[in-house]
């Protein structure tokens, strides 16, 4: 995969990745600068427009600090986990305002492109979601956004920011989530291979087998069921934003092969963190 060049001429992001990352936090930057009152709800979520951009704020500075290579220890790497660490995170920050939480936001990942072109392209860098190269945890960066953009998008009734290109950076970070934040209820006793294809080309394979998930960034041989979805549809799925029959029923998401019903599913057997 073509990499952005650092300063010192060795790649580290995905190309595109860098770029993704920049415009992005200013277009989330964008949106809460429109926010005449941080004290509305966000939809399906018990935090306010305030507390998305200061749990934001926290993320993107978080990341910046590990891609910088300090320790930052944040919650047990369970979905759980991670949820009481956000919790006793913004409990310890009282800042709601638009104005100032939009500026972190966008320095903290400008402070992150900085620091990650220092690391090398094999570094191995702990993240609260499991060890990950710098390609990866930029990937992480930027599905984070996006998850909490979107929110915030919703919620201040604006224009959302995901769209194909963005889509497709976030696939690094995806397939090495999933196998992290799988339901282990959901998954005892199945056994199953998917290929997941996105509209466009993208495609990667899961393998679900003795009670855990394991990824590949190919599409597996011979899979029980193919998965097909908009690429839009397909990060609000995996980040629980989207219901799977809603999809499915707007066209945005189709299934095939041996066992299609596997379709509807998929998104189940993740917990997204």
């Amino acid at each position: 995969m073509e990499t952005e060049p650092t300063a010192q001429g060795q790649g580290v992001l995905p190309a595109g990745l860098g770029e993704a990352i920049r415009t992005t936090a200013e277009d989330i930057a964008a949106v809460l600068r429109t926010a005449a009152d941080t004290g509305l709800p966000v939809p399906r979520s018990e935090w306010t427009v305030g507390e998305a951009a200061a749990h934001l704020a926290q993320a993107n500075e978080l990341m910046a600090d590990i891609a910088a290579g300090r320790a930052r220890p944040y919650g047990d790497g369970t979905p759980p986990g991670l949820a009481a660490a956000n919790a006793r995170a913004l409990d310890a920050f009282p800042e709601r305002g638009a104005a100032p939480l939009a500026e972190m936001i966008t320095d903290q990942a400008a402070a992150f492109l900085r620091t990650i072109d220092e690391r090398a392209p094999d570094d191995v860098l702990d993240t609260p979601l499991g060890p990950m190269d710098p390609a990866v945890l930029g990937s992480y960066l930027l599905t984070h956004m996006l998850g909490h953009g979107y929110d915030l998008a919703q919620a201040l009734r604006r224009p959302h920011m995901i769209d194909r290109a963005r889509v497709e950076l976030t696939l690094p970070f995806m397939i090495t989530a999933m196998p992290r934040v799988v339901d282990p209820a959901a998954v005892k006793g199945l056994s199953a291979r998917f290929t997941v294809r996105l509209w466009g080309g993208a495609r990667f394979g899961v393998t679900v087998a003795d009670d855990a998930v394991h990824t590949t960034a190919r599409p597996v041989e011979r899979p029980d069921c193919t998965i097909l979805t908009e690429p839009v549809a397909f990060l609000l799925l995996g980040l629980g934003r989207c219901d799977p029959w809603r999809a499915i029923a707007g066209g945005r998401a189709l299934s095939w092969g041996r066992k299609p019903w596997l379709g509807p599913r998929f998104p189940l057997l993740f917990t997204a963190p």
